[in-house]
């Protein structure tokens, strides 16, 4: 039996999967790092902490031998996007990775704006300058860091530089480049005219390969490390959410996911750039070669339920935590959570919001708040397939995938509240699955992704809207949509007390 390795450079942990030749994964390892939090809203990794953690998964797969060393045939990556590592000109870190969930560029995000200008940027990018994207992050250093911008020769995201470390090549997908605001989305290449408007030397922007490309070979170094041959190849893959997209079969017309990890995002497939969702959503370029995606961001999705279980049930398990939510009725008798622990992305694109828990009362239990939390992050990701249905996409059956799809009740949540057939798969791997379709692939197991992702994919259960609670959530929904309008101004008034 050959196999290929699917690696997921997530926010928390980097993720290894092994997959066999009839999709099967064998054998997985997990290996954690740390978030760096030095100031409010400052989100940063160590990158070195990726590259050590991933030898050590791969050291402990193979000197385990869990499988043949030489039955490797590929290697392929997926990883949390839009975060900024900047090399000298020796390839060498010059700073810690500033995160995807960092919230300090506001003023560079206006200062986008007064530069590029509002429009200008949608239509070369398709998207909105946000906190979270790589470009005001680039800024940011060039204005608070200059020494360190000086020397910047290059800038990475997280899973192209822990790919480099691996093969001494650099490169940067299609897929995580249109999360930077510097692509040029539709003609996928460094938009010219913004690096120009903005004073940005655009040598800095690595060059550009699709997902499926062959961009090198392990290193000699690294291949005796981990115990693998150094003939063994390795493909660009892809953000995290065109992975999990992959991963979850959405790769053509009319195929839309529900991805809930530390954030969560909806995302449907788009044949082309043609669509105008003014920025409401984000726009990007599929791993899929010349197709795109537009996906809808909750920051705090299963964040929130991480940090409630921490914060208030430290000590249990997700099993226990979530044990006796189905006794609790729709709507956690009147408790609602709102998910803004850092601020939101979709609809709202707002650094400043908070969470609230609104309509606390005597009556409520453990369960309560949490079935709330639950409902809340799902009412979140609601807003985006509205916007979805507005635009006239039809929604009716959505994979599910990532915390959200371990749990039966979490499941027919998601069900009652989108009104949409919830689509569980059997052998779900989120993101690393994706990126292990890749590498086959790549490795020449499949014609295309479509033929892989026909072969490796197989449903599970169907979980159906049950109408009395889809008429109930819709009457909630418009409550919990008012919540962020209620509490924006009091969030941004807080914010001058938060230390």
């Amino acid at each position: 039996m050959r196999y290929v390795i699917g690696v997921d450079l997530g926010t928390s942990a980097v993720k290894i999967l092994i997959v066999n030749k009839v999709g099967t994964v064998v054998h997985q390892v997990s290996k954690e790092y740390s978030l760096i939090h030095s100031q409010p809203g400052y989100s940063e990794q160590n990158p070195e902490d990726w590259v050590e953690q991933t030898i050590s998964g791969l050291q402990e797969i193979f000197k385990n031998k869990i499988i043949d060393p030489t039955k490797v045939d590929g290697i392929s990556f997926s990883g949390q996007m839009h975060g900024l590592v900047l090399l000298d000109k020796n390839n060498n870190v010059l700073r810690n990775a500033i995160l995807w969930n960092d919230t300090r560029t506001t003023p560079q995000c206006k200062y986008i704006y007064e530069k590029v200008g509002k429009n200008k940027l949608l239509n070369i990018t398709k998207n909105l300058a946000l906190e979270g994207f790589t470009l005001p992050k680039l800024l940011w250093v060039k204005e608070h860091e200059p020494h360190i911008y000086e020397r910047a020769k290059k800038f990475l995201l997280p899973k192209d530089y822990l790919r480099y470390r691996l093969t001494d090549t650099i490169a940067m997908d299609y897929s995580d480049a249109a999360g930077t605001l510097l692509l040029n989305v539709e003609n996928k290449e460094w938009s010219r005219e913004i690096c120009d408007i903005l004073d940005i030397d655009m040598s800095i922007c690595p060059p550009l390969v699709d997902s499926v490309d062959h961009v090198g070979n392990l290193s000699k170094e690294i291949a005796e490390t981990v115990g693998l041959d150094p003939s063994v190849r390795v493909f660009a893959g892809g953000a995290d959410n065109a992975c999990g997209a992959i991963g979850a079969g959405i790769i053509e017309e009319g195929k839309t996911l529900c991805s809930i990890g530390t954030s969560g995002v909806v995302l449907t497939y788009e044949e082309d750039a043609a669509k105008d969702f003014e920025g409401k959503v984000h726009y990007f370029n599929h791993s899929v070669p010349d197709s795109f995606y537009t996906m809808g961001v909750t920051l705090s999705s299963g964040y929130s339920l991480s940090w409630f279980k921490n914060t208030f049930a430290k000590g249990t398990s997700f099993d226990e935590l979530l044990g006796g939510i189905e006794t609790v009725p729709v709507g956690s008798n009147g408790l609602l959570f709102t998910p803004y622990l850092v601020g939101e992305r979709t609809p709202h694109a707002d650094a400043n919001i908070r969470s609230s828990f609104i309509g606390i009362d005597s009556t409520h239990k453990q369960k309560h708040f949490v079935r709330s939390v639950l409902e809340g992050i799902t009412f979140s990701l609601n807003e985006t397939i509205r916007i979805f249905r507005e635009k006239d996409k039809k929604i009716d059956s959505i994979v599910s995938i990532g915390g959200g799809a371990k749990s039966e009740q979490w499941l027919q949540m998601q069900a009652d509240i989108f009104n949409a057939n919830i689509v569980q798969l059997k052998n779900e791997q989120g993101p690393g699955m994706g990126a292990a379709i890749v590498a086959a692939t790549g490795s020449g197991w499949f014609s295309s992704l479509k033929e892989a992702v026909q072969y490796f994919l197989r449903e599970e259960k169907v979980y159906q809207p049950i109408h009395e609670n889809v008429k109930r959530y819709n009457e909630l929904f418009s409550v919990y949509q008012d919540i962020y309008h209620q509490t924006a101004s009091l969030s941004k008034q807080l914010s001058q007390f938060r230390t």
